[in-house]
């Protein structure tokens, strides 16, 4: 299971932009995760849920994972298809030459803050 590891990674990004600035308690993290990433959102949100609440500044905080599609590019046709229904070879012209064009990130989208009290 490597998702604690990027948990871990998450943790350290999310801490030094807090830092930087100036924040003292941050209540969300939204993260892109790419659907061919190799990440299993499950388990890098109890991996999270885990570590967060070690760190005073992210006890509480909700990871947020919006999944990324996995879309496929066919240099032979110029066409994009799903890639985890097709594979490598386009559905559309049976070429192989292809390349992931989107769908593994493992990125931090946003960090949020709560909301002072008036």
């Amino acid at each position: 299971m490597h998702e604690l590891g990027i948990v871990f990674y998450i943790i350290r990004d999310v801490k030094e932009a807090a830092e930087q600035n100036s924040v003292k308690k941050v209540a969300q993290v939204v993260m892109n995760i790419g659907e061919v990433s190799t990440i299993i959102p499950d388990y890098l949100t109890d991996c999270w849920r885990w570590a967060a609440d070690k760190e005073e500044i992210l006890r509480g905080c909700e990871l947020k994972i919006e999944p990324i599609s996995a879309i496929t590019h066919c240099d032979g046709c110029g066409k994009d298809y799903p890639t985890v229904a097709h594979g490598k070879i386009c559905p559309h012209c049976g070429s192989p030459n292809t390349w992931l064009k989107q769908g593994n990130e493992v990125e931090i989208k946003e960090i949020v803050v709560p909301q002072e009290n008036p």
